[in-house]
């Protein structure tokens, strides 16, 4: 069997992989990050460390860490961490990849080095925590990860300091033509790399995890979108899933053939690694709902319109249609293809007859359009036509909403046979690195969705179009950051 730590934005799990792909036992700990003022999102990486160990090792009781071949880490991207090398503390807060307070260091690094770069990265990240929190400590004292290199340190004991190409992909500190750290960001930067991580492949042996039980070893490294691609058994050109968690996130395999450079492309996907073995690098594209199932925890923690968000498919079924309702899910601004930091959440069409019915069916429609977008844009930018859509995540249980998305995509949706595609991803990567599975298509091809919804009308695009216009740049001092 195969331990998967799998932390998420709001909570991390240790769960237990069978080879059969069936999660035989689960450990949860609630971990959320803190937001001090409007755009900063932070959290203690110290706590973080404990929660995964005392997640881990209750695990691993639960099965007998005898049985357990190898260790799968899946994470968050972008995340920064920066700490001491000789003690392991950090020097300051973990910036989130939801943080926005460097977007006037992404702003100057256009202005003064032609550099493209999103605060939602981990390069200006790196810049913003040397100069506030790393203090005079030299650079060769300190060690800079996201959230797989600060675990992997964590259970190595310090032993290993690495990263994957998934996630070194997004930090925009990694150069495509080197597959490797670009040097010449780092100078512009002031980021000496001494201070960043090997980059090593996705499926892989890495490094016993001397601070669990029976210290197996580590043996897959991958970013949460990745692997949920690879957990959802997308490991062929044009198979694509799509992940509506607290945001959602498309990921499209485009093969082995290398993109052109790493900037975000015309209709505003971003190419990616998909995943790396020893000898292979495949790649794919990314197109990114910034919220997602955040606008329905809106509904129920802000305007208590529902008690909890199981509860909005229910509701929104009592009607047939929002009645000229509609909803932009631009609560933290639009993502691709838009890219406007400043737009946000809108409401349009709301009458004296409008119900509460009408505005939660409206909210999910929402983010299924929004979905539609990523798909649009994805196939746009790759090329390729994506047959069916694969989806995870919370809101993949919610009926009305995977119906909303198969008819706004025109696409039927494969639902994913458990939430925790991630978990199933990261374990067939360390699975295959381990010989529980002969290749990666072996282990993919053990999955099956839980379900197939298939288009069932053609909703109003054209209005839809039209409300996204409305939401756009509300705040024009938040810039649409070319990137």
């Amino acid at each position: 069997m195969i331990l998967v730590i799998d932390v998420g934005t709001t909570g991390l799990r240790a769960a237990i992989v069978d080879e059969t792909a069936h999660i035989t036992h689960r450990e949860y700990r609630p971990f959320a990050p803190d937001s001090p003022f409007p755009g900063m999102v932070e959290f203690d990486a110290t706590t973080m460390a404990e929660l995964v160990v005392d997640a881990a090792t209750a695990a691993l009781a639960a099965v007998g860490d005898e049985t357990v071949a190898a260790v799968g880490i899946a994470a968050q991207r972008a995340t920064t961490i920066v700490w001491e090398r000789a003690t392991g503390v950090p020097v300051g807060p973990a910036l989130g990849w939801q943080d926005l307070r460097t977007i006037g260091e992404c702003l100057t690094a256009r202005a003064e080095h032609g550099l493209a770069l999103a605060p939602n990265q981990t390069a200006t990240k790196v810049q913003w925590l040397m100069a506030h929190a790393a203090g005079d400590r030299p650079a060769a004292d300190l060690c800079v990860g996201t959230v797989d290199t600060w675990v992997a340190w964590v259970l190595t004991g310090g032993a290993a300091h690495v990263t994957d190409h998934t996630n070194a992909a997004v930090t925009g500190l990694y150069s495509v033509e080197r597959a490797g750290w670009d040097h010449r960001i780092c100078e512009a930067l002031g980021i000496d790399p001494v201070m960043l991580p090997e980059i090593v492949p996705s499926s892989g042996a890495v490094a016993p995890a001397s601070a669990l039980p029976g210290a197996p070893t580590i043996a897959a490294l991958v970013g949460d979108q990745q692997a949920s691609l690879v957990g959802q058994g997308c490991v062929e050109p044009g198979r694509a899933k799509v992940t509506f968690g607290t945001g959602g996130m498309l990921d499209l395999c485009t093969g082995t053939e290398p993109p052109s450079s790493n900037r975000r492309s015309q209709h505003g996907t971003f190419p990616i690694v998909a995943w790396t073995t020893a000898d292979t690098t495949v790649h794919g594209v990314e197109a990114i709902m910034l919220s997602a199932g955040t606008n329905v925890d809106w509904l129920v923690d802000d305007l208590a319109l529902i008690d909890d968000p199981a509860a909005s498919h229910e509701i929104a079924s009592r009607v047939a249609t929002t009645d000229g309702v509609t909803y932009v899910p631009a609560l933290l601004g639009l993502g691709t293809p838009h890219w406007d930091y400043g737009a946000r959440g809108t409401l349009l069409g709301v009458t004296r007859g409008t119900e509460r019915p009408h505005i939660v069916r409206a909210v999910l429609e929402g983010v299924a359009h929004r979905g539609a977008d990523l798909v649009e844009a994805a196939e746009a930018d790759s090329g390729l036509t994506i047959p069916s859509l694969c989806v995870d995540g919370g809101m993949s249980r919610n009926a009305t909403f995977t119906q909303a998305l198969a008819d706004a995509s025109g696409k039927p949706v494969e639902v994913a046979p458990t939430t925790e595609a991630t978990t199933l991803g990261a374990g067939f990567l360390a699975g295959v690195a381990c010989g529980v599975w002969p290749a990666l298509s072996a282990a993919a091809g053990v999955s099956r969705p839980s379900r197939v919804v298939e288009p069932a009308g053609e909703p109003d695009r054209n209005r839809w179009a039209a409300a996204v216009e409305r939401a756009a740049a509300w705040i024009p001092e938040l810039p649409a950051l070319d990137v």
